[in-house]
Order: structure tokens, then C-alpha cells, then sequence
């Protein structure tokens, strides 16, 4: 069984910085790429940010220059900084990883942490 936790999530006045950290554990024999994803009131999810193992990162346009992904492979987590924070960033971040667990290889995702921004 393979499960992804999330910590760090808050309430953040405008221009503030949180860091989320996503940890990944159990019947664990290989993570490959890592990411968070958001998901605000009345939208849908969307990719934030990702990283592979060799960390070659992708970012959506929404957060280019304010926020940063990075992981640490042998703690087999996750990590978001989140800079210069938005009204329009609040929403629940949620952490993925495609994890080799035994011979199959899936999608698993964290149960979410909330940030809230405001103005």
C-alpha cells in the first residue's frame, strides 16, 4: 500500500509565502515523476508544477517566478514553495506521484491541503 501525505497548507495574507510538503511512503520501489495540482472553488483541477527524478521541472504559467518545486529523493518527498502569494492561489493543493509499487506502476494522489489567501 502506497500513500501520500500532505502538510503545510494555511492561511496567508497577500504577498506571503507558504511551503507544502508531500511524503510519500510505503511499498515503495521506484517515484517517478512528482507534481502538485490545485483545485479552487468552482474550477477544475489543474496542474501547479512537476518534477522528475532527475529534476526537470515544469510550471504553469499562472506561477512562473513565484512559486518552486523541488523533491528529495531519498525521503521520497515533496516540496512546493509558494511565493508572493494571490487571492487567486487559494484553493486545495493536492500532491501526485507516479509510484512503482511491486511491478505495477500508478497514479497516487495525497487527500489534499487547503491554502487560503487574503487580500
Amino acid at each position: 500500500q502506497v500513500q501520500l501525505v500532505e502538510s503545510g497548507g494555511g492561511l496567508v495574507q497577500a504577498g506571503g509565502s507558504l511551503q507544502l510538503s508531500c511524503a510519500a511512503s510505503g511499498n515503495i520501489f521506484r517515484i517517478y515523476t512528482m507534481g502538485w495540482y490545485r483545485r479552487a472553488p468552482g474550477k477544475q483541477r489543474e496542474l501547479v508544477a512537476s518534477v522528475t527524478p532527475g529534476d526537470s521541472t515544469k510550471y504553469a504559467d499562472s506561477i512562473k517566478g513565484r512559486f518552486t518545486i523541488s523533491r528529495d529523493n531519498a525521503k521520497n518527498r515533496v516540496y512546493l514553495l509558494m511565493n508572493s502569494l494571490k487571492p487567486e492561489d487559494t484553493a486545495v493543493y493536492y500532491c501526485n506521484a507516479q509510484i512503482q509499487s511491486g511491478i505495477s506502476l500508478s497514479t497516487y494522489w495525497g487527500q489534499g491541503t487547503q491554502v487560503t489567501v487574503s487580500s
